[in-house]
């Protein structure tokens, strides 16, 4: 059996809980973005790769303290488009390094 191939596939599963109601957009945004980039060699190359680009999609840093609103993810609604950047740092981020660990150990 062969490993992953793409980065992407660590997204196909999205998470049963959010932070804000914009996440789940930029969750599938950033899942857009890494269908072509290659699986990394390491967890330290993905979790770089994926605050590299959490920075360049939300225009902030993942240790910044508040959240974002981005109006390309605005749908309706009061907190529309609202990121949530403890929800990337605590869950989201997490969970797809310890996907990447789990399907990695499995190859």
């Amino acid at each position: 059996m062969s490993g992953p191939t793409y980065v992407a596939q660590l997204f196909r599963e999205e998470p049963l809980y959010w932070g804000l109601r914009g996440d789940p957009y930029l969750w599938r945004e950033m899942a857009e973005h890494l269908a072509d980039t290659p699986w990394p060699a390491s967890e330290a190359a993905l979790a770089q790769l994926l605050a590299r680009l959490f920075q360049e999609l939300a225009g902030l840093g993942l240790d910044h303290p508040t959240h974002v609103h981005l109006p390309r993810h605005a749908h309706g609604g009061m907190s529309s488009g609202m990121i949530s950047t403890q929800f990337w740092r605590e869950r989201a981020i997490p969970l797809l390094l310890e996907r990447y660990r789990a399907t990695s150990a499995s190859t």
